[in-house]
């Protein structure tokens, strides 16, 4: 009985993306296959107190030795999937359909002499024609009851069929024009066979037309001023699209193709492929490599295509080899790739990208999953202890450091074209995130774009309170800044933590508060974002402050060259090297952070009040006073005793408001630039951004 612990994944590893997972035994075998809305509480749902689960539940899981996930765009997907794969792997633990019962189908009985359209459960026939399986049965009938209209084939069974011919007489679909009534010789057999012909080539896929033909009825309906034949239209074009729309886990049925998908940055690369036969996703396979030379994605194709099909000997590469390989992008040049595979096949082989369709739409799906894998394989080997070592101990050996650079502070800067500028400081310990201890800051010190002279300001704000702090616990005697211009030290104030971390960040005890001091630890290594002239910025605020025992770099993105001070030429790390996956890592997440905080203070800008820069009134005060008078046209004409009676509006703060609103000058009306109108002031509710004429962001955002 094995332990589920063992292999249970983390829960920041799952995603919340609809999905279909996989329990695998020690034998690799397939022994319960589910779907899922959201993979990772479902998943994590396994994982609970064994006496908590289900004895069936509480079996598999001993049973299993591992779980593997798929993640698919919608719940209509991942059933499909579900389906496909429990009729792939017949899994011993899941739960066998009521009464044969399975998803439903939709049939045309070919092998009878009038054939016949219903909605079928169950084993396939021979002779039968079948569509599906599809999630909706519903959808299924209300579409047969439409197409019935345009292909009138018979749905009736065999004993009303017989029945209508003894009398003579058709049943009341042939009365409404919903069956062409071969029963009565209304049709011949040739001529009913057609329309279900018809019927099958029209499911089949070729549906434009129709569609158009529908859509172009209802407009004209209601151009007459026919509402009801109109509002019927759409709901009829409503349920041919739900019964109708392509699935992108369910190809046509001949389809045989392999579907390629990778998802990379500068040192590795995920790939993950999909192969489908007849028309089903039967297997699914991916690896992680590291680019450890400079290749393009094309050229990451042809690498996987070679490792896919290469190792395939004997008579297995016609097999493994499909008529169809979907790749995100063809190789340099393509046609001797396209030769190899035609020779392995023993068949022409097309490869190529997908343009449009359902296979454009599977290969979205298998591009997800490539980018999950790699995120799960990025969250593994950060997490590795082994990993993480090498990774500093290589970055020391580099840099020529007398020890392990344990703490690492990473700055970086972000703007958009010169406005809001902010920066980030990150810190990672041990080669892990600790985002208790992120800092971000406001440039202060000049306006304007100068991404070096913000560096210089950031670093000597930074460490500036570092001195403070170690001279408030008589560890160090701060020197004069050399700098005359440099923002003053009230200026490198806290700037909010990051992201909500839970866990008490290290440092010495402030006596007086009893929290944490913010800037009490210097880092072993400090990381600019940029190159030599960010470098030479850091440097040059760490001089100004007499601070010469903490090691620094630049990291420039372009070609991830490492860069020191003083020196004229980069240090270039293996790309294949643990240490510069980890000073990538820390770059690109002060980078990340820099940004989400550019972008919250550029929304707070554009959508800021004139109540918002009231003092001492918070939000909830501000809504409660917009909702009493509705407007801040009415809110500015409001007496202090009318605020008053606003509930959680005290006598000093309706002062403060009173005060603060009669000093501004009402603001011109909002005008909609697309219509002229003027709009009304009690707009002014929703807030300034909601009254405002649409602005145009700029189209590029520097970080």
């Amino acid at each position: 009985m094995a332990d589920p612990s063992t292999y249970r994944p983390a829960p920041g590893a799952i995603p919340t993306s609809p999905g279909v997972y996989k329990f695998r035994d020690a034998h690799g075998r397939v022994i319960y296959v589910g779907k899922a809305k959201s993979l990772r509480p479902r998943l994590s749902s396994y994982f609970q107190d064994l006496a908590g689960l289900h004895p069936r539940t509480a079996t598999m899981v001993t049973t299993a030795a591992s779980v593997e996930w798929t993640v698919v765009a919608t719940e209509v997907e991942a059933l499909q999937l579900e389906y496909s794969w429990i009729k792939e792997f017949d899994p011993r633990f899941n739960v066998k359909y009521r009464d044969d019962k399975s998803y439903p189908e939709l049939a045309v009985t070919l092998d009878e002499e009038y054939p016949r359209v219903q909605v079928m459960r169950g084993a396939h026939k021979k002779g039968v024609r079948y569509f599906g399986p599809y999630g909706h049965a519903w959808a299924i009938r209300e579409t047969v009851d439409l197409l019935l209209r345009v292909f009138p084939v018979r749905t009736c069974s065999n004993g009303v069929f017989k029945r209508a011919r003894q009398v003579g007489r058709p049943c009341l679909l042939g009365y409404i024009g919903k069956c062409a009534a071969p029963c009565v010789g209304k049709v011949s057999a040739d001529e009913h066979r057609a329309l279900a012909e018809d019927f099958c080539d029209f499911m089949a896929g070729r549906t434009g037309n129709y569609l158009r033909r529908l859509e172009e009825q209802m407009q004209e309906a209601a151009a007459e001023m026919e509402y009801e034949k109109a509002a019927r239209l759409r709901d009829d074009i409503g349920a041919l699209k739900r019964a109708m729309e392509k699935n992108a886990i369910v190809l046509a049925d001949a389809t045989d193709a392999d579907l390629l998908a990778l998802a990379e940055d500068e040192l590795e690369a995920a790939v993950q492929i999909f192969h489908v036969r007849g028309g089903r996703v039967r297997g699914q396979r991916g690896w992680v490599t590291d680019k450890v030379e400079d290749v393009d994605t094309a050229g990451l194709v042809e690498h996987a295509l070679q490792q896919l099909y290469g190792s395939t000997r004997g008579d297995e590469r016609n097999e493994s080899v499909p008529r169809e390989v979907l790749v995100p992008a063809l190789p340099e040049p393509a046609e001797p790739v396209k030769e190899w595979l035609s020779s392995l096949r023993g068949a022409q082989v097309d490869l190529r990208i997908p343009q449009r369709g359902d296979k454009k739409d599977l290969m979205a799906t298998v591009q997800r999953n490539a980018q999950q894998a790699l995120a799960l394989h990025k969250t593994k080997r950060a997490s590795d202890l082994t990993t993480r070592s090498r990774a500093l101990q290589e970055i020391a050996d580099a840099l020529e450091l007398d020890s392990v650079p344990l703490r690492i502070e990473c700055f970086d800067i972000s703007h958009l074209q010169g406005e809001d500028v902010v920066a980030s400081m990150v810190v990672f310990e041990d080669g892990l995130a600790r985002k208790s201890e992120y800092r971000r800051f406001q440039i202060k010190g000049f306006e304007g774009q100068d991404d070096v002279r913000s560096m210089h300001e950031v670093i000597s704000r930074r460490f500036r309170r570092y001195l403070q702090e170690r001279e408030e616990t008589g560890e160090w005697a701060v020197p004069e800044a050399d700098d005359p211009g440099a923002a003053p030290a009230a200026d490198g104030a806290p700037e909010t933590p990051a992201e909500g971390g839970s866990e008490i960040p290290a440092g010495p005890i402030d006596p007086d508060t009893g929290r944490p001091r913010r800037f009490a630890y210097p880092p072993q290594l400090l990381v600019v974002d940029g190159g030599q002239p960010q470098v030479a910025a850091a440097r040059r605020a760490l001089d100004e402050l007499g601070i010469d025992d903490i090691a620094l770099c630049g990291l420039a993105k372009r070609l991830e060259e490492v860069w020191l001070p003083g020196e004229d030429d980069p240090v270039v790390l293996p790309r294949s090297s643990e240490g510069l996956y980890l000073l990538q890592r820390v770059r690109d997440e002060a980078h990340r952070f820099a940004i989400t905080y550019q972008r919250n203070k550029r929304s707070k800008r554009l959508t800021a009040g004139e109540l918002d820069s009231v003092p001492g009134l918070g939000e909830t005060r501000r809504q409660a006073l917009l909702k009493h008078f509705g407007s801040l046209k009415k809110l500015r004409a409001a007496t202090v005793d009318e605020l008053c009676a606003v509930p959680g509006i005290g006598r000093r703060t309706a002062e403060t408001v009173a005060a603060a609103l009669s000093s501004r000058t009402p603001a011109a009306p909002a005008v909609n630039t697309a219509t002229g109108e003027i709009i009304d002031d009690s707009a002014d509710a929703a807030g300034p951004a909601a009254a405002a004429a649409p602005q145009t962001a700029p189209s590029q955002e520097t970080p």
